[in-house]
């Protein structure tokens, strides 16, 4: 939810971060005007009630004769009472319908436009030439079936399309990739957490995953509870309606969760493998800390991924999201993106998202300041590790038998294993 105090105090902020984002600016008059309605509506039921309640108080004063004219009038204002707080009731729920609607105000300098307007902040690593090596890559489902890594078809037999099994080392590499992720983030001062993967409607509400990427999730109707799609969600509520002491610095989480999307929209995309698929696992950092550090949490949320991305040892780019494709919560966010040779182009690994105050505000996650005040606080978040990482290790760590060197980063959570051998041995390229 957005800052309706500062939305009232500059408007050309908000109208600004719409346009930015390819949204109507228009929507900031209306939220105004809705709250200027609810205000009058509220001032209005105030009045009137504080005039019932001197009118009450006169009845006992008042002399027999007097008596029935009061009764009457205190009759007439508890009516009029009644309609205006129904009035006022709903203005208020028409702002919250519009607020519901309203996305986090971007930050300065994060690039207008859509999907394909990122910014390009740095590229680190060379990605392997493998025509110079003398072989062409395979694709990261070729060499996972060589390996007895993934198993695709019975995925798809057992639960449909996008569905997947890893199995054997695959199993042992998603793991190790996890684990990495938890020692990583345990170093860095985060508690680990197992966190539910079905809440309450007002949990996914208050993250802002249910507006214009609702269709994206899976909803248990007869439970009425949601499936997340990151545990982002689950840490968000974690904290719902409290009041949290940050006096000794950020409190910060690393959730590990299984994780579910419907991929609506995205038929014919990606369909080979495991890139887009309805299930998988990550490891999930999230942040809360007071406002002014925010900026300053997220470039660290970003350092910490790029250390993973080093561990594995995988060239990437590191991109400035554009505002359109900044999804409702987030003011603004960094994607990691790996080199995907057979491909011939970036996959998003990682993405760190600073969301302001925005979800704080809806979930009522504040903090007690030095002079005893509340406010909320700002929430962050940002991805060490998921499933998809299994497709960029193999294609960019595949050698000619059909067999993956393991990075160095991984071969301690994998007893010291150094190559990763075909199945059945090794195959010619």
């Amino acid at each position: 939810m957005i800052d309706l105090k500062s939305l009232r105090e500059d408007p050309d902020v908000a109208r600004a971060s719409q346009r930015a984002r390819g949204e109507s600016p228009a929507l900031v008059d209306k939220v105004l005007d809705a709250d200027a309605k609810r205000r009058s509506l509220l001032t209005e039921f105030e009045q009137l009630r504080a005039e019932q309640k001197e009118v009450s108080r006169s009845v006992g004063k008042a002399t027999p004769e007097e008596r029935p004219t009061i009764l009457t009038r205190a009759k007439e204002l508890s009516d009029h009472v009644k309609a205006a707080e129904a009035d006022a009731d709903r203005a208020r729920d028409d702002l919250d319908r519009l607020l519901a609607g309203f996305p986090n105000i971007v930050l300065d300098g994060v690039p207008p436009g859509g999907e394909d307007d990122y910014v390009v902040l740095r590229t680190e690593g060379t990605p392997r030439d493998f025509a110079a090596e003398g072989f062409t890559p395979r694709d990261h489902l070729e060499i996972g079936e060589l390996l007895a890594a993934i198993d695709t078809e019975r995925g798809a037999k057992v639960s449909g399309a996008r569905f997947y099994y890893l199995t054997g080392i695959g199993a042992r590499l998603e793991l190790a990739l996890l684990n990495a992720a938890i020692d990583k983030a345990v170093g860095a001062g985060f508690t680990p957490m197992i966190t539910p993967t079905l809440v309450k409607p007002e949990i996914m509400a208050g993250t802002g995953f249910l507006g214009a990427h609702a269709d994206e999730i899976y909803r248990l109707e007869a439970d009425d509870l949601y499936l997340v799609g990151t545990s982002e969600v689950a840490l968000a509520g974690y904290h719902s309606g409290e009041i949290l002491d940050l006096s000794a610095g950020p409190k910060r989480y690393a959730g590990w969760s299984a994780c579910y999307r419907r991929e609506a929209g995205s038929y014919g995309k990606d369909t080979r493998g495991i890139i887009r698929v309805h299930q998988f696992h990550k490891v999930e950092m999230f942040s809360y800390v007071p406002v002014e550090e925010a900026e300053a949490e997220h470039a660290r949320l970003l350092a910490w991924e790029e250390e993973m991305l080093a561990a594995a040892g995988l060239p990437y780019r590191v991109i400035d999201t554009a505002a359109g494709d900044l999804g409702t919560s987030a003011a603004r966010k960094f994607d990691c993106e790996a080199w995907l040779p057979t491909q011939g182009r970036y996959l998003e690994l990682t993405s760190t998202s600073n969301c302001t105050t925005f979800q704080a505000r809806r979930l009522g996650v504040r903090e007690r300041t030095p002079s005893g005040q509340t406010r909320p606080v700002a929430t962050l978040n940002g991805t060490l590790a998921t499933t998809r990482w299994i497709v960029a290790i193999l294609e960019n760590h595949q050698l000619p038998d059909g067999s993956v060197r393991v990075p160095e980063g991984l071969r301690g959570y994998l007893g010291g294993l150094e190559v990763l051998e075909p199945a059945g041995g090794s195959v010619t390229a």
